[in-house]
């Protein structure tokens, strides 16, 4: 169901520069908080002046488009800033699996933002009154398996190897769930604070009851100009700077991970060359270290070669070698096959878009859903031939615990 905007009449939208807000989450009533910040800059809103549940099926991201175009299109905007982000804003949250339901696409009523020096306010039609009410600890948390206990996800990890080492495919991404039941309603800002604070290089989240703080930046639009930023190939951080010295050298040396990454660049190259009139993509990846893990990541950057929106863009690159496999349309074949649960939001697109096509939007990962006392948290992890189940367990824990964080602190 959706409520467009100026069905009878346009809405007034208003963006008008503000003074620096300091904590940009500290601003978000308990209802319905959407969010994405980096930093200390981004984007949190409140208020829903128009949401639509997005069919499934392959033309999804093109539906959504659309109906962005109406609802856009029958907005007045009052916009005294003009930059990415500023007038009437999208925040929106797409399942993994296209024939899955749950994709969302929210225009909040009140968005407030902060981004290269600059500040804003934007509303939509009267201002939304919202209680403040004080941030409030879940209480005491408890986890419960998910849709696999740690063995039989172990089992499912094998069989994806063996099928990998005879041929059928060459990677594949299997994740897992972990049920965490409260003893109080959980309250969202509580774990966005908690996220943006201990993980600010991650862009934290919130959509549609969807949370987390992702590393991974599927893309970046800018006028023409796009980035990304793949991620591919894990290690958990070391005990101590030795540690992780050497943990990052091996992560570097690895054949397995460093297969995994090429595979991951390669699926980005291959989307995105076609829609840009120049693409580059380094010849060696960085270690990029989080306060849990340390990954191997590439930076790319490019211009598009005509008017396509971030949208669009996130509907060519979706879903990603990194989140997939290699060749994806097996490998999401197999993960349908063996990993027993429905990711929802996990691993899909999540981010933003405004009325002039520009926007973020990053892989949901490191990310839980949120209802009530009961939240599912999902992790995951890169398959290959000569994968340990073991180890891909652990690397899986390891990401585990940064939703863990948010709930515990």
């Amino acid at each position: 169901m959706s409520v467009a905007l100026g069905t009878t009449r346009p809405l007034p939208v208003r963006t008008t520069p503000v003074g620096d807000p300091g904590d940009l989450l500290a601003s978000l009533p308990r209802r319905a908080p959407y969010a994405w910040i980096r930093n200390g800059e981004g984007l949190a809103g409140w208020g829903e002046a128009a949401r639509v549940t997005v069919p499934p099926g392959p033309g999804r991201f093109a539906w959504a488009r659309q109906w962005l175009t109406t609802v856009f299109g029958d907005a007045h905007v009052d916009d005294a800033v003009r930059t990415p982000g500023s007038g009437p804003v999208a925040f929106g949250s797409f399942t993994f699996d296209e024939e899955a339901h749950g994709s969302v696409l929210v225009v909040p009523r009140a968005v407030l933002a902060r981004r290269d020096g600059h500040a804003w306010l934007t509303t939509i039609g009267d201002p939304p009154l919202e209680t403040f009410t004080p941030v409030r600890e879940p209480g005491r948390i408890s986890y419960g398996d998910g849709s696999l206990t740690a063995p039989e996800w172990e089992h499912v990890v094998a069989r994806a190897a063996k099928r990998i080492r005879e041929g059928e495919l060459e990677k594949v991404v299997l994740a897992r769930d972990l049920v965490a039941t409260a003893e109080r309603p959980i309250d969202v800002r509580l774990l966005l604070t908690r996220l943006a604070r201990r993980y600010p290089e991650c862009y934290t989240f919130s959509v549609a009851g969807l949370v987390g703080a992702t590393p991974e930046l599927l893309i970046r639009r800018t006028g023409q100009e796009i980035e990304s930023l793949v991620l591919a190939g894990t290690t958990p951080r070391g005990t101590g700077p030795a540690d992780d010295l050497a943990r990052g050298a091996a992560l570097f040396a690895s054949t397995k991970d460093r297969h995994e990454h090429e595979c991951a660049i390669a699926s980005v190259r291959q989307t995105l060359t076609p829609l840009c009139s120049s693409l580059t993509t380094p010849d060696e990846p960085e270690l990029l270290m989080l306060p849990n893990v340390q990954h191997l990541a590439s930076h790319v950057t490019g211009r598009l070669a005509d008017g396509a929106s971030v949208l669009d863009v996130v509907a060519a690159m979706h879903p990603t070698a990194a989140v997939g496999g290699t060749p994806t349309p097996t490998a999401i074949q197999v993960i349908r096959e063996l990993e027993g649960m429905d990711r929802a939001g996990y691993a899909g697109p999540v981010g933003w878009i405004d009325s002039h096509g520009d926007g973020e939007w990053g892989i949901a990962l490191r990310s839980g859903l949120v209802q009530g006392r009961r939240a599912r948290l999902f992790a995951g992890g890169g398959i290959m031939g000569d994968s340990d189940p073991a180890a891909e367990l652990a690397e899986a824990q390891a990401k585990f615990r940064v939703m863990q964080y948010a709930l515990e602190g």
